[in-house]
């Protein structure tokens, strides 16, 4: 018997009303902004479209509620922009699509942090633990982000980013589940030596929570070396963007298998385009017919990608369908 559930991969767009008064007010504190305090007026807007959207989640019928990532606006390179530690510099565009952040430059050793966990704090005053997701970016996606210069070198640069991670979740309240969104590994695959390095890496982190772990690449499919130490990472899920390239993503799982629990990305998280929850179970059918005989544990049901691209009008709606459609999917898989 297999679980659905329904997910999401964080960093959600802001409601109408924040996007437009925190606009104005980050206009007026440009220089608060860049040296990471927001000020008390935009503290409060944050608090408020926290519990927004995390009442949202809860109405729409989520199983895993995260935090929202409202103040994330360097997407996942945020935990290092906001570091007291790191210089954040020039403006450089995220992956390759239209958005953009600062690009942070540590150039001593990462300390602790604590402003992820803050933010998780103030979640579970609305969420129960059993409910939570926490969200972060894995260590080689937050590596890639980011220019090196104190380490020295790839290896000890990402060695001290998983590092950095795993203390900032040992901080974490009590959660269900943690993704680690890694679209790096897809997009700019780690060179040989440095890919099991990576899977390595997203080991020590994980072992750093007691909670399930996802690790979701997105945007292409991974290369077999790099999902072949991925797996052998202890983590109790494989993301697969079935959105952005389907046909590679279903031959690693066909030819290599996977872990006991699977994220499926089936819900296209930068197209206003609404998926009917029915079209969202056939897509997840459409991948089990195509596998060897086997059963997953838990099947996440998500967006392929963050949903920080969407209007949130069109953000709302799409995980209203994600949250049908696990509730459509009921307790069984077939596969054949």
């Amino acid at each position: 018997m297999t679980e659905y559930v329904s997910t999401t991969t964080g960093l959600y767009p802001l409601p109408d009303w924040a996007k437009d008064e925190l606009s104005d007010l980050k206009g007026h504190q440009k220089h608060d902004l860049i040296d990471g305090d927001e000020g008390p007026e935009i503290r409060e807007r944050y608090r408020t479209a926290r519990t927004e959207v995390l009442d949202f989640q809860r109405d729409a019928g989520l199983d895993r509620i995260v935090e929202g990532q409202l103040r994330w606006d360097d997407m996942l390179a945020h935990p290092l922009t906001v570091h007291e530690d790191v210089e954040t510099r020039g403006i450089v565009r995220y992956y390759d699509n239209n958005n953009f952040y600062r690009e942070p430059v540590v150039g001593e050793e990462l300390s602790f942090s604590g402003d992820v966990a803050a933010e998780l704090d103030a979640a579970r005053e609305h969420v129960p633990a059993a409910d939570l997701q926490a969200v972060l970016p894995g260590p080689y996606s937050l590596a890639d982000l980011a220019i090196d210069e104190h380490y020295g070198d790839d290896a000890a640069f990402l060695d001290a980013v998983a590092d950095y991670l795993a203390a900032e979740i040992e901080a974490f309240p009590a959660h269900e589940t943690l993704i680690l969104c890694e679209p790096s590994l897809a997009t700019s695959p780690p060179v040989d030596g440095l890919d099991e390095r990576a899977g390595e890496a997203i080991d020590r982190v994980a072992g750093a929570t007691e909670a399930d772990v996802v690790v979701h690449p997105y945007w292409d499919a991974l290369e077999e070396k790099v999902y072949a130490h991925l797996l052998d990472a202890d983590i109790d899920a494989v993301g697969f963007d079935f959105v952005t390239n389907r046909e590679d993503n279903l031959y690693n799982l066909q030819e290599y298998g996977g872990t006991d629990d699977v994220l499926l990305g089936l819900v296209d998280g930068q197209n206003t385009l609404l998926e009917e929850p029915g079209a969202i179970r056939d897509r997840a059918d459409w991948v089990f017919e195509r596998l060897p005989v086997s059963e997953f544990e838990t099947v996440y049901l998500a967006p392929n990608t963050e949903t920080f691209y969407l209007p949130y009008g069109k953000f709302e709606a799409k995980l209203e369908a994600l949250a049908d459609a696990a509730a459509l999917a009921g307790t069984e898989v077939t596969t054949a």
